[in-house]
């Protein structure tokens, strides 16, 4: 059921919802989105059991929503997102007066289940970025917009959406650091090593000129027809790149930021610095990567160790 199916009230919330999101606590247009898709199912089982105006909302209606998702076999992870939504929806609704009290004070889900991000191996990213040298030593322009994007993104550990973002004053080569524009429209400065370095300055003297239009504009990577590159264009050429290793599970931009926050651990980055190159506003949220280096070291001793 869209917004515009839903009794006048509930959706005219929903709407004021989003807009608090993205003007008041800066959210970006994809995560708007997605908190409104989570918002419009619970509405639309609210309507579903008759009713029509937020102030209605209890919570046995929130609890049998998230009771026939999980019936229907949606995941933990989902279901703990849905009821941080529906959360931080009914908290906004008491603040602006539209619920007298919250009914989700009292919402539990079950909480997700942990799992270790895929990682490459060192010597698999070393293949990657060979692979895509080689392809750039032809010259073509895409190819070395490709090779200066993954060589970027492992040094970096940015998120795709960062990297499509970026223009070429976000650049500083001498002192070799790039200016981000994080979630929240949070700025961070995150260095980056010599081989980004020469790639990124490849591109921009050989492969940026030749694809530049008029209406380019200061992007720092661009499409084949000249316009900024786009998320999606960046996921398909890491994941064509990711598949032609053939002995990882990796896919994505994503899998280069999880490679490049675990092997700063593993080379004995102080965990807080790596909180600040990822833009992570909770440390919890960068210790995950200690699991996965520890994982690693487990597995390099029983593989190593003699009485493993």
């Amino acid at each position: 059921m869209s917004l515009e199916e839903l009794p006048a009230a509930l959706a005219s919330a929903a709407r004021g919802f989003g807009q608090y999101l993205a003007a008041e606590r800066g959210r970006s247009a994809h995560t708007v989105r997605a908190y409104l898709s989570d918002v419009g199912s619970l509405l639309a089982h609210a309507a579903s059991e008759g009713i029509e105006n937020p102030s209605e909302l209890e919570l046995g209606t929130l609890r049998r929503w998230l009771g026939a998702q999980s019936e229907s076999g949606m995941s933990r992870a989902t279901l703990a997102r849905r009821s941080a939504t529906a959360r931080a929806f009914t908290a906004w609704a008491v603040r602006e007066d539209i619920i007298a009290a919250d009914p989700a004070l009292r919402l539990r889900a079950p909480k997700p289940e942990k799992s270790l991000p895929g990682v490459l191996h060192q010597r698999q990213v070393v293949r990657l970025v060979e692979g895509a040298g080689a392809a750039a030593a032809e010259g073509a322009p895409l190819d070395l917009r490709n090779k200066a994007m993954v060589e970027l993104l492992y040094a970096t550990g940015v998120r795709v959406g960062e990297l499509a973002g970026m223009d070429i004053d976000d650049l500083d080569p001498d002192r070799r650091t790039l200016r981000v524009l994080g979630k929240g429209n949070k700025e961070r400065t995150v260095p980056y090593g010599l081989p980004a370095a020469l790639a990124v300055d490849d591109w921009l003297r050989r492969g940026r000129p030749a694809l530049s239009t008029g209406t380019s504009g200061p992007a720092l990577f661009l499409g084949a027809r000249g316009s900024r590159v786009d998320q999606r264009q960046i996921r398909s050429v890491v994941r064509r790149m990711l598949e032609a290793l053939g002995d990882t599970a990796a896919t994505g931009p994503h899998a280069l930021r999880h490679s490049a926050a675990t092997h700063l651990l593993d080379g004995g980055a102080d965990l807080r610095a790596v909180q600040e190159i990822l833009g992570h506003s909770s440390l919890a949220t960068t210790q995950l990567y200690t699991h996965v280096s520890v994982e690693r070291l487990r597995q390099g001793y029983r593989q190593a160790h003699p009485r493993a």
